[in-house]
This record gives structure tokens, C-alpha cells and sequence, in this order.
């Protein structure tokens, strides 16, 4: 038996950090619904809350790009 991990979509994993953020539903709730740990719930929300800086800062694409040619 191959015991091989789950790898979520990052659509799904955002979808699931949004409605953590809305707190309609305890993560315990949420992690019913959507079939995960809450565990999981909880990191995917922390790295929303800590990368959405990054959305907003305009040369992040420019320094991205700078980085891979180097």
C-alpha cells in the first residue's frame, strides 16, 4: 500500500484560508466541511494573513524576476 500524501490545489487552500478568515464556522466546522485537519486550516489561513502584503507590493514582480536571472 503506497502511503503517498494529499496535495491541494492552491485554489482549494485558498478558497479554505478565506472562509477560516470570515470566522462564519470554527475551524473545527470548516474542517468537517471541507474534509481536512484543522491543522492544515489554520497554517493555510497564517500564510494568507502573512504573504497578502505581497499582493499589494508593486515591484514584487520586477524583484522576482531579477532573482531568477541571477
Amino acid at each position: 500500500m503506497s502511503n503517498t500524501r494529499k496535495r491541494y490545489h492552491p485554489e482549494f487552500k485558498a478558497k479554505v484560508a478565506l472562509a477560516a478568515l470570515k470566522n462564519e464556522e470554527t475551524i473545527s466546522e470548516l474542517a468537517a466541511r471541507f474534509g481536512i485537519h484543522p491543522t492544515m486550516i489554520t497554517a493555510w489561513k497564517r500564510a494568507l494573513l502573512e504573504g497578502a502584503s505581497d499582493i499589494f507590493d508593486k515591484n514584487q514582480k520586477t524583484r522576482k524576476q531579477t532573482e531568477q536571472h541571477v
